[in-house]
């Protein structure tokens, strides 16, 4: 029976990337196979986690998804495994200001299913307090189970036995600190796993700090069964086609792996292309799909890819082009890169966006369609999020894509352009499935 446990932490920067992925990779030389989870909208942990254990990697996002679907999503990731360790975002508690169990936060998912909950506390600058911060979030709430901790960022024997007195709950492990074992990043988050080709060597040594400084007994042991009566529904998004082209390069990468995967189950074929290696979609496709990533940190590259902006031209003429995110800025007719330089994009649509004036947009977002289009018919309602820093500095004379509202549902206007088959807009929908407006 597949076991499941949460690593969590009191805020981002906790180091609860490093420690699941110590996890991960010392149960895999355990011998036992195991998957990742995430809670919350992102794209870039999840990549790591994935490489570190050669299975996709779900999310799960108490606002974005329903119960049913959330019960899907753990099913699904236990099959076939012997433990499912989910990392949390942001802090355990972190959300919207709405009720308990539809927040977005970690500890509505770990409610929900009774996980276990292992907590990450970064103790540098700071002694005995640890003790308060471990205390706190363990009495917070009732239906949210802290069954231990983990000590981050010890600098000395002194240190620790500071931190060790202070502690009530069950310490299973001490992570000294290691300037060598930092994930480096960037403004929207971790430098991505596939920029990087040391990931096997890093994942030894940190299957090998875990062996020596985690009790790696007690973490499994504190682990718990994840329950048979678990829903296994079907595809939480169809697939906009029989044959989707698929951009994915470095700066095409933000598309949940779990919604590729329910689309080739669903009997669609994804046909991926490189626009950074000038790569034109695949001519027998039936929809183009341009994801997020970081097309402002490629924008010379993507301006002087002629095949590529050729072939995307040619497509949009008889076939539906959708972008998201990062896919929206090379949708328009411009992109300004960090240093002011002005990149000619793909044109299709007439809006511009700059990296260079830049104000960070972040959170939920609630999306209705105005028009019917490649994601369903006009009234459809999709629940997604939004995060950059990018801006669009002209909006262009393109229809809007859709109507927002925010995650607590305050109006936001229209969003988003559409013009002929193409059609983008800057928040990225979560897969959750939809709903059509009666």
């Amino acid at each position: 029976m597949s076991r499941v446990l949460m690593v969590a932490a009191p805020r981002s920067g906790s180091g609860k990337t490093t420690v699941t992925l110590a996890l991960l990779s010392a149960f895999r030389r355990r011998g036992l196979s195991v998957r990742a989870l995430k809670t919350g909208p992102d794209y870039i942990d999840p990549a790591f986690h994935q490489e570190a254990t050669g299975l996709p990697c779900a999310n799960l996002d108490s606002w974005a998804m329903q119960g049913e679907a959330l019960d899907s999503r753990l099913a699904r990731a236990g099959e076939g495994v012997d433990l499912v360790i989910v990392e949390s975002s942001m802090g355990l508690f972190d959300g919207l200001a709405l009720p308990d169990g539809q927040r977005g936060a970690a500890s509505d998912i770990a409610a929900r299913f009774g996980m276990p909950v292992l907590m990450v506390l970064d103790a540098s600058g700071q002694g005995q307090s640890v003790g308060a911060v471990a205390q706190g979030l363990a009495e917070w709430d009732e239906a949210v189970s802290v069954g231990g901790v983990i000590l981050n960022n010890i600098a000395s024997d002194r240190h620790e036995k500071l931190c060790r007195a202070a502690l009530r709950q069950n310490l299973l492990g001490v992570f000294r600190r290691d300037r060598a074992i930092l994930l480096p990043e960037r403004h929207l988050g971790l430098v991505q796993a596939r920029e990087r080709g040391d990931l096997a060597d890093f994942f030894g040594s940190l299957a090998d700090k875990a062996e020596a400084e985690l009790d790696l007994d007690a973490i499994f042991a504190l682990s718990r069964p994840i329950s048979q009566g678990a829903i296994k529904g079907g595809c939480l998004m169809p697939p906009p086609g029989q044959r989707i082209a698929l951009a994915d390069d470095a700066a095409f990468s933000f598309l949940y792996a779990h919604l590729a995967e329910e689309w080739r189950e669903a009997g669609a074929e994804i046909l991926p292309f490189s626009p950074l290696a000038d790569e034109a979609p695949d001519d027998r496709a039936e929809c183009c799909w341009l994801p997020g990533g970081y097309p402002e940190l490629h924008a010379a590259r993507l301006a002087a890819a002629l095949h590529f902006k050729a072939g995307m031209h040619h497509f949009a003429t008889t076939r539906a082009v959708h972008g998201e995110c990062g896919g929206f800025m090379v949708l328009g007719a411009g992109l300004e890169e960090a240093n002011g330089a002005r990149y000619e994009m793909l044109g299709l649509l007439s809006h511009e966006t700059s990296f260079a004036k830049r104000k960070m947009a972040l959170g939920y977002r609630q999306a209705c369609l105005l028009q019917d289009s490649l994601l369903g018919p006009k009234g459809t309602i999709f629940r997604g999020h939004e995060f950059h820093y990018a801006r669009v500095t002209e909006a262009g004379h393109d229809a809007a894509f859709a109507r927002l509202q925010d995650g607590e549902g305050q109006d936001l206007g229209v969003a988003g352009a559409r013009e002929g088959q193409c059609q983008a807009v800057f928040f990225m929908c979560s897969p959750a499935g939809n709903e059509t407006r009666r």
